[in-house]
């Protein structure tokens, strides 16, 4: 889309001179109408389009890593996880928000990815993690995971 001079509207211009902002967000060009000869600023930004994460219940709310590294701490709790591990894990859902082509990403698939990932990982934050994720309603439902986890072979 060509610049328009704010001055006599013409839409020619030729750019005297360009410099990145300091925080790097934004370029700021200093043009000159090849019209009327007047000197003008410009900016261009970079429209970024937030990571968005849908909800059990249909809203939606902009991608989080620190929350879901929150989760996961608490999960780790005094557990022999490190940081690193779990930054790791959080990289990896962050990575899958990125590549999905709507940019959003079911805090469903969110849930199965840092399951999957706490299972192998170490078993009490995993089930430490399923109860709240899961909804445990009882003790019953609680041990039926339990049960399924020392059942099913570790891949």
């Amino acid at each position: 889309m060509p610049m328009k001079c704010p001055f006599c509207g013409y839409t020619k211009d030729r750019v005297v001179d360009s410099r990145e902002s300091r925080d790097g967000d934004s370029i700021r060009r200093r043009r000159e109408c090849l019209q009327c000869s007047r000197r003008f600023t410009s900016y261009e930004r970079i429209d970024e389009i937030p990571y968005m994460v849908v909800k059990k219940d249909g809203g939606r709310e902009k991608f989080d890593r620190t929350k879901i590294l929150t989760g996961l701490l608490k999960a780790c709790e005094k557990r022999p996880v490190s940081l690193t591990q779990l930054e790791k894990i959080v990289n990896q859902v962050e990575q899958q928000v990125q590549e999905s082509p709507e940019r959003e990403l079911e805090t469903v698939t969110i849930g199965k990815i840092l399951l999957s990932e706490l299972r192998h990982l170490d078993k009490v934050a995993y089930l430490r993690f399923a109860s709240v994720y899961m909804e445990f309603e009882d003790v019953a439902e609680f041990l039926t995971e339990i049960n399924e986890m020392f059942e099913k072979k570790p891949s």
